[in-house]
This record gives structure tokens, sequence and C-alpha cells, in this order.
């Protein structure tokens, strides 16, 4: 019994929270003061959002899709309202959810005027026979919900359409690069008092991508993972080397079947097994245990982590 209440103790005081806004060629010496000052408060909000939600002892699950959706919501980010147009001037997101209390998960790709994406890969988790759903077929199924559609002006972004131009004349596929060379993807892991992990995760993609270009953001396992046994994960960074690298999961498996840390796996797949294939970006991490990690191999990485025993909110290396 006294264990029983110890474990119980636990669970309630290491809840927490982590976000992220996306990594990459972040330098403090092409940031204005402004607009520094701009991503300090977004990033602020959103993990506030999503920890009053655990203090007041609701789930992780809800916790991380209101972190995301409020970072959708901010121009600031290549997610939701601020995503990148792809090669046909409109807007494809990507999204996907997990609840680690029961490895259910949902996620959508390449859905257009959805306003948060994370909340249609949450519905596709609860109210669908189906995890991973695209297209128009997604957006069929988000109208029959009663899910908020946005039209393409609230998408618009002069910055963003900018981007466009420039990748056009030179006729490539641009990643975010609003600071730099950024790989712009919003995500979010939890904790909660329960002892549930949760974790999500919303992207634009990439400025002027074709051919229905998708990456890592909405698939569970590469770019998204939580598991109570383990750890929640969210990834940002180079898609397709997330992908073949499965990172969400490998952190998690490296936790399970080799019994290493939280910090061990993460600094295992981002700082060796990323870097040996040219793979660029970072993670946010938090295990059944409440630990926190934020591992990156890019300059920076727009980060946030609050628990009742810190709380942080970072850009540079």
């Amino acid at each position: 019994m006294c264990n029983f209440s110890l474990n119980i103790l636990s669970s309630m005081t290491n809840f927490g929270i982590a976000i992220h806004g996306g990594a990459g060629t972040i330098l403090k010496s092409l940031m204005t003061i402004e607009r520094e000052q701009a991503y300090q408060y977004a990033l602020e909000s959103s993990m506030n959002i999503g920890y009053d939600i655990l203090s007041k002892g609701g789930t992780a699950l809800d916790a991380v899709e209101a972190a995301v959706r409020a970072l959708e919501d901010c121009p600031l980010f290549n997610a939701g309202k601020g995503a990148v147009f792809n090669h046909e001037g409109k807007q494809e997101m990507d999204a996907s959810i997990m609840d680690g209390a029961t490895l259910s998960a949902g996620a959508a790709a390449s859905v257009r005027n959805v306003k948060n994406p994370v909340s249609l890969a949450r519905a596709i988790m609860e109210k669908s026979e189906h995890v991973f759903m695209c297209k128009e077929g997604a957006e069929q199924f988000a109208r029959a919900l009663g899910i908020e559609f946005a039209d393409d002006a609230y998408f618009f972004d002069a910055f963003r359409f900018e981007q466009l131009q420039e990748a056009l004349k030179e006729d490539r596929i641009s990643l975010d690069h609003s600071v730099g060379k950024k790989f712009g993807t919003v995500g979010a892991v939890a904790l909660d008092q329960h002892g549930h992990l949760a974790a999500a995760t919303s992207t634009g993609g990439m400025t002027n991508k074709k051919f229905g270009r998708i990456g890592d953001s909405s698939i569970i396992g590469a770019g998204t993972y939580a598991n109570d046994a383990t750890c929640a994960i969210s990834c940002t960074g180079h898609g397709e080397l997330f992908i073949r690298s499965v990172v969400a999961h490998d952190i998690s498996c490296l936790m399970e079947y080799k019994g290493l840390s939280l910090a061990e796996a993460c600094e295992e797949v981002v700082q060796r097994k990323l870097v040996n294939i040219g793979g660029e970006g970072g993670l946010i991490a938090i295990d059944h245990q409440g630990n926190i990690c934020l591992p990156f191999n890019s300059e920076g990485m727009y980060r946030a982590s609050k628990n009742a025993q810190h709380s942080l909110i970072a850009i540079y290396r």
C-alpha cells in the first residue's frame, strides 16, 4: 500500500509538457528582437495552455491537442494558419496524434482548408475505424463531423507567399526558411497526473512541394509516437530521413528493449543515428516518469517545456 501511494504521488507531481515550433538554421544574428519576442510569446502561450489543462487534472491527450491548436493558429509557425504554400499555391497540411494509454492513433495528410488539422487527426482516432486518412476523403470525413474549415484568405500570409515566389524562381522545393533554413513543424508531448502520455504533431510541409509529398509529421512511429510504458515523442526535421529512421518509435524501442533512459535513447537517435545519414532536426520527448528531453542536431529549435520543477522557453543552441 505504501509503494502504491508513492507511485500515485509521483505521477501527480511529475506531470509536464513540452512543445516545439520547428528546428533548423535558426541564428540569433538573423533574428530581430521583435520577431524573437513574438516567437517566445507564442511558445509560452501554447505551453501554458497545455500545462493549465494538466494542472487541473486534465488528460495528456487534451493538453497536446490544445497546445498544438494554439501553434496552428499562430502564423509564425508552419502549421495551420501559418502553413507554407505548395507548388499550386495552396496549403496541404499533415497532422497526427497518439494516446499512450491505449496506443490509439489518428493521422491526416494533404488536407486543405482544415483550420486545425490536429483536431481532425484526433477525430480520426476517436470517431472512425481507421488510423490514417488523406486528401479529399479526410476532408469529407471532417465535414461530416462538423470540424471547422477556413477559406483560402485565412491561410494567406504575405511572407509565406514570398517564400513560394523565391522557390518558384529557383525551381526548388524549400524547407520553411523564415529564419535561415527551418524545418517547419509544430508538436507537443505531455504526461498527465494519471500517468498517461500523449503526443501530437502538425505541419504545412515544404514550400513549393509537388506530387502530394508527405513528410514524417503524419506518420505514426516516424514523427509521432506515445506509449505509457516508455515515452511520448514529437519530431521536427528533414521528414524523409526521419521516416527512414522511424525516429519516434526507435527511441521508444531503445527504452523498452535495451533499457536505455530517455536521455540515452534521444542521444543515440538524434546525435548519432540521424547524423550518420545526414538527418538534421530534433524532437521533444517526455517519459513515463516525467523526464523531459529536447534534443536537436541543428543550429536551433523553437522549444518550451514546463513541469513542477522548471519552465523553459528557448530558440537557439
